[in-house]
């Protein structure tokens, strides 16, 4: 028998967690894990059953219909293929991982399997009053969230959610970013020969005239606060001049991505003056008032090189929002109890903010069965390294000990 075999054989919930990763299921192929996820839970006397998406839902009743219900979410999609997931146990003794040859997906099979284990443990153990707990699995996390799009939201029966997906022990994370494309174009009002035209001060070069917009408008950090970044501005890519016939050519010859940038240059037209100027942002903020005031600063920013190349060009800043943010909510209820959670069980509870986008941000913007708006934090329950390589593995006690972090708070909770 493997060392992992044997681990599985003396614990409940590893054994749990590697029957699920076990079962390859990357975006748009959860069928075979969410069918062994209802059939577990069912096999438990835990009512659950797939949604008309595919997403699994499950539910703990009540105990004591006077304390509020708690909902866990957890998505069942991994990054990675449908072959064969190999599981072992490191030279150590300390990580599970696979063989190398594929990622492991304890993103996020490490929050679905403790919230299972969590399920089952609240059925074998009716002495405990609770208000119940509703479980969310969710498909297609890790590529287009089209999984917690189509729950139904008013069906649930929680006001806060445990977003159980985050990559490291004892995260607290009460706030997340929001991620907004920017769009910056400059059109020059005359264009003109490189040579012929050059001296002709009222023939001004697009490209140039964008350099000095981005010069202007901020780049990295925009805010910070105790919980670290708040809003950010990344510039993405800058497009200008005469690339057009290059960028067909690079269709037609099938020129690879990691020489593409070379051959654009080497083969830009030099000899124009551009009259277009192209580059792309993205801005992040776990506070709507700061990103927005960003925003006008760089609308303001454009608004006087506009006054200053008035006639001779123009400038646009456009923002377009991809995801709204997850804001820190003024009730600190859950926050406070995942800390008390930490320290009851001897590990360091570390709240923070995060500066990307996860499933909590679609909770933020809905509405339960009772119209309250949504409360979620997202959660760590384990150490999880190299997330989404074939070196992915996760820390053996951190998980163990992340589960009880989990129960933890759910019992303090329900006290």
């Amino acid at each position: 028998m493997s060392n992992i075999d044997n681990l599985k054989k003396e614990n409940e919930l590893i054994s749990l967690f590697c029957t699920l990763a076990e079962i390859p299921s990357p975006s748009g192929e959860e069928d075979k894990v969410a069918e062994k996820i209802v059939e577990i839970l069912t096999n438990s006397k835990i009512e659950a059953g797939l949604d008309d998406f595919g997403n699994v839902r499950a539910k703990i009743y009540a105990t004591d219909p006077s304390k509020k219900p708690l909902a866990l979410s957890a998505h069942m999609d991994v990054v990675g293929d449908a072959s064969a997931v190999n599981i072992r146990l490191s030279e150590d003794g300390e990580f599970i991982e696979t063989d190398k040859s594929r990622p492991l997906g304890s993103d996020d099979k490490v929050g679905v399997s403790a919230a299972m284990f969590l399920a089952m443990y609240l059925k074998n153990h009716p002495e405990i009053k609770h208000g119940g707990l509703e479980l969310i699995f969710t498909k297609d996390e890790e590529q287009n969230m089209t999984g917690i799009h189509n729950i139904k939201f008013d069906e649930i029966d929680a006001e806060y959610v445990l977003v159980l997906d985050a990559d490291k022990l004892g995260q607290i994370q009460i706030s997340g970013a929001s991620y907004t494309n920017g769009t910056l174009t400059v059109d020059a009002l005359k264009g003109g020969h490189s040579g012929i035209d050059i001296g002709d001060k009222t023939r001004l070069n697009a490209v140039k005239l964008i350099g000095e917009l981005i010069n202007e408008i901020p780049q990295g950090e925009y805010k910070r606060d105790e919980y670290g970044t708040v809003t950010s501005i990344n510039i993405g890519c800058v497009i200008g001049g005469g690339v057009e016939p290059t960028v067909q050519k690079i269709v037609q010859k099938g020129i690879s991505a990691d020489s593409y940038i070379e051959y654009i240059a080497d083969n830009c037209l030099t000899n124009i003056i551009n009259t277009k100027a192209m580059a792309k942002y993205s801005i992040r903020s776990s506070e709507l008032a700061n990103e927005n005031q960003l925003i006008d600063d760089i609308k303001g920013i454009v608004e006087k090189f506009n006054e200053k190349y008035n006639g001779l060009a123009k400038a646009e800043f456009v923002a377009k929002s991809k995801m709204k943010a997850f804001e820190k909510s003024e009730d600190e209820t859950i926050q406070k109890i995942c800390v008390q959670a930490c320290e009851n069980i001897g590990i360091k509870g570390d709240v923070s903010s995060f500066h990307a986008g996860a499933e909590t941000h679609i909770y933020a913007h809905e509405k339960n069965k009772h119209g309250q708006i949504f409360k979620p934090y997202l959660l760590g329950l384990a150490d999880i390294y190299n997330m989404h390589s074939s070196n992915e593995m996760v820390n053996v006690q951190s998980f163990l000990k992340g589960y009880e972090f989990l129960k933890e708070t759910f019992l303090i909770f329900n006290k």
